[in-house]
């Protein structure tokens, strides 16, 4: 497999980085023992180190020549609240705590092509290593930018890795243009008038309402998203009660929605808003929505998209890049850096094995076969970006 030279030599290495990782899991905002980890190797590179960006987040800079060039590149690094049902020697020691998302791997790929780049120095201007925290659904990456993450570290563009099952070690996956939706949640609570069970007439019953309102809400994207777009809105909770012999006062539903651009994000939202107070008063209760965007849509930018597919190229061959892979409805962090700095967010292959399973699942393992591929591309887009100028 072509991999740098260099990284593939130190493999085991970073294969002991992401186990430990993996055993030492920590959720968003909580990853003191991972930054501090990442932080430690950074300064044992010769890079300078920044801790505290977001909280919980990390950057090393590296700069060699006197160019203003700039490249960054991000890796996640929280776990999630899954409890682990694998029974690999380096599971999670923390019950209820798990690397299901492989972010453990995306780490460590980042840190191996930093200690590349900070050996071979084959280069010209500034990179940026970015390790950011909680980036399941608590908003890491707007805490480092809040955090003035593009003011005290400009970048050019930027570029991040999330590994993807059932795609084969070895191949790469290069979207340009929207690559995954944008997400939100969303809370309708219900306000009706309670009564005992067998009495209805002396109540506005918010289960009635709440059931009606599930249904309404399965046509806001067949009756109001245009068929050329592509959104989900689904109810995943639903409240109601303590007791089998009294009507409840109130109830709560809530759920959330996926769309690819912000336009049908709010148009998604006004239709909620619209059918949960019209369902509500028909039925002589009140509603209230809280509508809650959790991520941007992840857009590539179509130069930073083929400069990237050209480097996976490179590595593996023009046939191991897949270069219009399947939207996909999940969501990421990662878009709200994209839409601050123009860049790309690709996958690599995890693994096409019979048994292997999807990311969020307590049964994940990131495949350790990948990891030299992951830093390979990260030091080749920062080797051919920032390239050594002619004198």
């Amino acid at each position: 497999m072509p991999i740098v030279d260099r990284i593939g030599a130190f493999h085991d290495e970073m294969t002991a980085w992401r186990r430990d990782i993996h055993a030492h899991p920590e959720l968003g905002f909580e990853e003191h023992r991972t930054s501090d980890l990442v932080a430690t190797r950074l300064e044992a590179f010769g890079l300078e180190v920044y801790r505290g960006i977001g909280r919980t987040g990390v950057v090393g800079a590296l700069r060699v020549g006197n160019s203003t060039r700039s490249v960054g590149l991000r890796a996640d690094m929280d776990a999630l609240p899954i409890q682990e049902t694998t029974w690999l020697a380096y599971r999670s020691r923390h019950d209820g705590k798990m690397h299901a998302c492989g972010h453990d791997g995306h780490t460590s790929m980042l840190l191996g092509a930093a200690r590349y780049l900070a050996e071979t120095r084959n280069f010209e201007g500034q990179v940026y290593f970015i390790f950011q925290p909680a980036e399941e659904g608590l908003g890491g990456a707007r805490a480092m930018i809040e955090d003035g993450l593009f003011e005290q570290f400009p970048c050019d563009a930027i570029f991040g890795i999330h590994n993807r099952p059932k795609l084969p070690v070895g191949k790469f996956a290069v979207r340009s243009g929207p690559m995954m939706a944008g997400g939100g949640f969303f809370d309708i609570d219900i306000e009706g008038m309670g009564a005992h069970g067998a009495r209805p007439q002396a109540a506005v019953d918010p289960v009635i309402v709440a059931s009606h309102m599930v249904g309404a809400i399965q046509s806001v994207v067949s009756r109001n998203v245009p068929p050329t777009e592509t959104a989900v809105v689904s109810v995943t909770r639903l409240h109601a009660g303590d007791a089998y012999n009294v009507i409840p006062q109130s109830a709560r539903l809530g759920g959330t929605v996926r769309a690819f651009s912000r336009e049908v994000m709010e148009l998604v939202e006004r239709a909620l808003e619209r059918i949960a107070t019209g369902v509500a008063a028909s039925y002589g209760a009140r509603a209230r929505i809280d509508f809650r965007p959790v991520f941007n849509p992840t857009i590539n930018a179509p130069p930073e998209a083929e400069f990237a597919a050209s480097v996976c190229a490179e590595l593996v061959g023009t046939e191991n890049v897949e270069r219009n892979p399947p939207l996909i409805m999940g969501s990421e962090d990662f878009s709200f850096m994209l839409d601050r700095v123009p860049g790309c967010y690709i996958n690599l292959g995890n693994g096409d094995a019979e048994g292997g399973c999807e990311v969020h699942n307590p049964g994940y393992d990131f495949n350790d076969e990948a990891l030299p591929l992951g830093a390979s591309f990260f030091a080749r887009v920062v080797e051919t970006r920032l390239a050594r100028t002619a004198d």
